[in-house]
């Protein structure tokens, strides 16, 4: 078996960029498109996830000198954040790792031949959202067969909820043919943001506020570009940390370069899982049945073109660290959330229809839960890591346990039971 985890881990160590080309190759000879087809499909899908991670990292980097500065502000807080991708590192160590991945693709093929689901779930990379809870089950209750129960049981959730908000996601973001199977977001972010929305739709005065970029846009003109938006917004986020005038504009023009860029590498994946969706059909028409549709689970950077999202994320990041200073008992500081809060935000904005207003409301709430959990479970965090075999020193935590609503469950339900 450790050599089977060996070579999915070698694999997956080639990253997104190289694997999404080969998996949506082989989908493509599956669904009996020629090789050549099949070839340049895949590679698109895979240039655009690639451009999406540039540009991803263009956000990070822009935003990096806000970033230092909140940073040292945060001395004397005793927890520090290892970051998603040291605990999805640590969580492939499990001894079940290999086998919940071989089990959760061989279900996924399993349930769309009974026709039980029409979602194939390609997010690879993202099987971390599984296999961290997994994990975490594993070291809190030391169960080899609790730990892989939930890995695979939350793969087979993903997979009926990703189903489920489907036509919404496509509708939204003019994404035919996918779906969003990141587990975190599409369970926690995404019902979230519908439950705050019916609650705002309850408040006289607040349910009439509708503030849509686009309509901003329509209104104010040249200032509702998404181009000037970022380029503002930066700016601001620039001035608001005492940069310097030079690196504030830099900054804004870095978040502008974002708002333009994204939509642009989603449209080159798209033209690629385009060609891939057209087969799919004619696939599924074939042999399961006429009517039937194959969505094509991705991860959520496909929702990061939006500039609802985007522009929210910019201002959530002052605020996060405002919230560091507010909230009770916080002995983390959240530098490594600031980075996160880019994909935590589509979906509510998502559920929010694109209106800035309700999306700020609900991305602020959410962003006080996810603190909240960071913080209040960096116990299990620690237990975990030190559990999978990755040495750390004192006491550390990642905002999976904020946003990952099956951490913050086993967490809790340790702690009930012991």
């Amino acid at each position: 078996m450790e050599a089977v985890l060996s070579v999915i881990q070698n694999i997956m160590d080639m990253g997104a960029s190289v694997m999404l080309p080969v998996v949506i190759f082989i989908l493509s000879c599956v669904f009996r498109m020629k090789i050549g087809k099949a070839l340049k499909t895949g590679l698109l899908v895979g240039i655009g996830f690639q451009g999406l991670g540039l540009v991803v990292g263009l956000l990070g980097t822009s935003l990096q000198p806000a970033i230092d500065y909140y940073q040292e502000m945060g001395s004397g807080y005793t927890t520090m954040d290892v970051g998603w991708a040291a605990v999805g590192a640590a969580s492939w160590s499990v001894p079940f790792a290999a086998i919940a991945i071989l089990m959760i693709v061989g279900l996924n093929v399993l349930f769309i031949l009974l026709k039980w689901t029409t979602v194939m779930n390609v997010d690879i990379w993202n099987y971390i959202h599984f296999l961290i809870p997994g994990a975490l089950a594993y070291a809190l209750f030391n169960s080899f067969w609790l730990g892989l129960t939930v890995t695979v049981g939350l793969s087979i959730v993903t997979l009926f909820v990703a189903q489920w908000f489907a036509p919404r996601w496509e509708a939204y973001y003019g994404l035919e043919g996918t779906t969003c199977t990141t587990f975190s977001f599409i369970t926690f972010a995404y019902p979230f943001g519908l439950l705050v929305n019916k609650l705002i739709d309850l408040i006289p005065g607040l349910n009439k506020i509708d503030i849509s970029l686009e309509k901003v846009e329509s209104k104010i003109g040249f200032f509702g570009d998404p181009a000037v938006i970022g380029l503002l917004v930066g700016t601001f986020l620039g001035v608001l940390t005492r940069q310097e005038f030079t690196v504030a504009i830099s900054m804004g023009v870095g978040v502008s370069a974002v708002l333009v860029l994204i939509p642009k590498m989603v449209s080159v994946m798209m033209e690629g899982l385009t060609a891939i969706g057209e087969a799919a059909k004619e696939f599924m028409k074939k042999h399961i049945g006429e009517g039937k549709k194959l969505y094509i689970g991705m991860d959520i950077a496909l929702g990061l073109g939006d500039p609802t999202a985007i522009t929210t994320t910019v201002i959530l990041i002052p605020i996060a660290i405002f919230l560091a200073f507010i909230i009770p008992g916080m002995h983390y500081f959240p530098v490594g959330v600031l980075t996160v809060i880019v994909y935590m935000i589509p979906l509510l904005a998502l559920a929010s229809n694109g209106n800035l207003f309700r999306t700020l409301v609900t991305g602020f709430f959410f962003l006080v839960i996810v603190l909240i959990g960071t913080n209040t479970f960096a116990p299990e965090a620690t237990e975990m890591m030190n559990a999978t075999g990755v040495p750390v020193e004192g006491v550390v935590t990642d905002s999976f346990w904020g946003y990952n609503l099956a951490n913050i469950i086993i967490s809790l339900f340790h702690r009930i039971v012991g």
